[in-house]
C-alpha cells in the first residue's frame, strides 16, 4: 500500500519545481528563504575561520556536491524507504542493530553522515549492502535536491540532528520524522536553548522521539517536542554486536604491532587533546600503552608525543616500544580485545567521554575521567554493577585494577552481564519507525 501511494505522491516530480498539493502533501518551494540568507550570512562572517580550519584539517577535500544535495536517485524498491541518518562514525556504529532490525522487518535502509569520517564509516559498514548517502547542509535547495532523489517513506535522525529546512521540507513532503536514540547532552542543550526561538518549530514537527533517558526527555520537551510524541527507550549502544572474529582481529593487530602479550598493556580508546600528554609521561615502567585517538586529524599530533610503533606503517618491521599508536580507523574494538586494562578516551579533557560499552561487552576492566557527562547513564550502571571505575586520574585507576587481579576478575565478568541486561532499545526504536510509516499510511488515506 504505502510504495502504491508514494508512487502517485511522486507523479507530482522527485524534486520539487512547482506547487502540487494531494492527499494533504504541501510540494516544498525551491526557492531561498530567510533562514537560507541568515546561514550565508553566518558562513561570510565566518569564512576566515573556517577556511583557516578546512585547510589545517584537511577537511576542504570533501564531497562538496554531495553536501550541496546531489545525490544519485534511489532504485524502485516496493519496499518503505528508512533514511537513517548520523552525523559522524560514533551514531553511523550505534546504528549497526537498527539497520540490521529494519531489514529484517522488510524496510529498505538508506543511510547518510554528515562528517568525513561519518560517511567512510558507514561506507565501511553498510556500502556492501545499503546505500550510502552525504546527508545535505541546511540549505533549501539543497535539502529539496536530497529528498526528492531519496523520496524516503520516513527520516530516523540518530541521536538528534534536527534541522529547520530539512524537517520544514519532511513536513512538507509529508515525510514523518523521528528521532531515535535520542540524546541532548549539557552541552548541545546550551546551544539549542539559546536558540529555542528558532529550533522550536522543527522539534513540534517531530513525529516522534525515542529518546535514552528521561533527563533527555525533557530536554526534548523543553525545546518544543510535544509531551505524548516523547518516550524513553536507553540507549541502543547497549544493543551493539561485536563484529565476528575480533578476537582474531585482535591478535593480528598486537602481533603485527609488536606487542608483548606477557607484559600489562593498557588501551585508551576515542582519546581527546591533552590526554595522550598525560598518558605518555605518567606510564609506568613496564606497563605497555596503547592509544587510539577519536579523531584522525589528530594522528600527527599525536605521533609527536613519543617514539611510537604506529599501525598506520604495518609494512615496516616495527622498532621495539612499549608505546603503540593506532593511527587507522575501524580496529578500535579489535586493539580492545588485547587490553588488561581500558581507559575511555575524554573523559578527562572536558569534552564528555566516550562510549564504554565495548569494552565492557569485552570483559575489559574500564576506567573512566570524572568528564562523563556524555555517557553518565550508562557509566552509572557500569560502575553501579561492578564493571568501571571512575578515577580522577587516568594511570591512578589503573595501576589500582593491574595491581589487584582478583578485582580485575570481578570487572571482567560483571562488563558481559551489566551490557546483556540493558539489551533492547534498537527493538523500541524501530518500533517508533514503524509507528510513523503507519500514521503517515493512515494520514494519506485519510485525505
Amino acid at each position: 500500500m504505502r510504495g502504491r501511494l508514494r508512487g502517485r505522491v511522486d507523479e507530482c516530480g522527485a524534486i520539487a519545481t512547482e506547487d502540487c498539493n494531494i492527499y494533504g502533501v504541501n510540494r516544498p518551494s525551491p526557492f531561498p528563504n530567510a533562514l537560507d540568507a541568515l546561514y550565508l550570512a553566518i558562513l561570510i562572517a565566518g569564512s576566515p575561520v573556517i577556511g583557516y580550519r578546512l585547510l589545517r584539517t584537511g577537511k576542504w577535500r570533501s564531497d562538496w556536491r554531495g553536501r550541496l544535495g546531489h545525490a544519485a536517485p534511489l532504485s524502485p524498491d516496493s519496499r518503505p524507504t528508512v533514511l537513517l541518518h548520523g552525523v559522524s562514525v560514533g551514531e553511523v556504529a550505534a546504528a549497526a542493530p537498527l539497520v540490521q532490525l529494519l531489514e529484517q522487518r522488510g524496510f529498505r535502509v538508506a543511510i547518510s553522515a554528515t562528517t568525513n569520517t561519518g560517511f567512510d564509516r558507514a561506507r565501511t559498514l553498510y556500502g556492501a549492502t545499503h546505500p550510502v548517502l552525504r546527508h545535505p547542509l541546511d540549505f533549501s535547495r539543497a535539502v529539496h535536491r536530497f529528498l526528492g532523489a531519496v523520496r524516503p517513506d520516513v527520516v530516523a535522525l540518530m541521536e538528534l540532528e534536527v534541522w529547520p529546512n530539512f524537517t520544514r521540507a519532511c513536513q512538507d513532503r509529508g515525510t514523518p520524522v523521528v528521532v531515535v536514540n535520542g540524546r541532548l547532552s549539557a552541552n548541545s542543550f546550551r546551544g539549542y536553548r539559546r536558540a529555542r526561538a528558532l529550533v522550536a518549530p522543527s522539534f513540534r514537527r517531530l513525529f516522534g522521539v525515542a529518546a535514552q533517558t528521561e533527563a533527555y526527555a525533557e530536554r526534548f520537551r523543553f525545546l518544543g517536542a510535544p509531551d505524548q510524541r516523547i518516550t524513553v527507550s536507553d540507549s541502543m549502544k547497549w544493543d551493539a554486536e561485536l563484529p565476528d572474529g575480533i578476537e582474531r582481529a585482535g591478535e593480528r593487530l598486537g602481533a603485527e604491532m609488536g606487542v608483548d602479550r606477557t607484559r600489562p598493556l593498557v588501551v585508551a580508546v576515542s582519546t581527546g587533546p591533552g590526554e595522550e600528554e598525560t598518558l605518555v609521561r605518567g606510564r609506568p615502567d613496564g606497563v605497555q600503552l596503547m592509544v587510539i585517538p577519536r579523531k584522525p586529524e589528530r594522528f600527527e599530533e599525536v605521533a609527536s608525543l613519543g617514539p611510537w610503533v604506529r599501525r598506520s606503517r604495518r609494512d615496516e618491521t616495527p622498532a621495539p616500544s612499549d608505546l603503540f599508536l593506532v593511527d587507522t580507523m575501524g580496529e578500535a574494538e579489535a586493539a580492545t580485545t588485547l587490553a588488561d586494562v581500558v581507559l575511555i578516551g575524554r573523559s578527562w579533557d572536558g569534552l564528555g567521554a566516550s562510549n564504554p560499552v565495548p569494552a565492557a561487552a569485552l570483559g575489559k576492566p574500564t576506567i573512566v575521567g570524572p568528564d562523563h557527562d556524555n555517557f553518565a547513564e550508562m557509566i552509572e550502571a557500569l560502575v553501579g554493577a561492578g564493571a568501571a571505575r571512575v578515577s580522577a586520574e587516568p594511570w591512578e585507576g589503573a595501576r589500582a585494577i593491574l595491581a589487584d587481579s582478583a578485582q580485575a576478575d570481578r570487572m571482567s565478568t560483571a562488563g558481559p552481564r551489566v551490557v546483556g541486561a540493558r539489551r533492547g532499545a534498537a527493538e523500541r526504536n524501530v518500533a517508533l519507525i514503524e509507528q510513523a510509516v503507519r500514521g503517515s499510511e493512515e494520514q494519506l488515506l485519510g485525505q
